[in-house]
């Protein structure tokens, strides 16, 4: 599976596409016009292993509502993530076994590498 998970109006996720270009055989999914599915959902979980690596702490809904005064478990990050697409870290690059969460420059390198190898 070759897939990217990205909001386009977001001007990092649209440099990190453009940088990773040429993307041959990737789908590219917009998590705003085509909500993630509770399925896809576990899919990169079950790569990453944590749904608190997927979850964006600088999401601006997680500010208002004092998420970070909270002691969240996996399960509330789940649900956070489903509820609204926010929570997302952008973008999810899956390719094949592997999963690169955030646009680091670190994890935007490997996911290169793994995209061109």
């Amino acid at each position: 599976m070759k897939k990217i998970y990205h909001l386009s109006t977001c001007s990092t996720c649209q440099r990190i596409i453009k940088e990773l270009q040429p993307l041959t055989d990737f789908e590219l999914q917009d998590i705003k016009n085509e909500p993630i599915t509770p399925s896809q959902l576990e899919k990169m979980h079950s790569l990453s292993h944590s749904y608190e690596d997927l979850f964006s702490k600088r999401a601006i809904l997680y500010r208002e509502r004092n998420l970070k005064e909270q002691n969240l478990s996996e399960e509330n990050f789940k649900e956070l993530i489903l509820e609204q697409y926010t929570f997302l870290k952008r973008p999810v690059i899956i390719v094949d076994d592997q999963i690169f969460i955030g646009n680091s420059k670190k994890v935007v390198a490997a996911a290169k590498t793994a995209i061109h190898s």
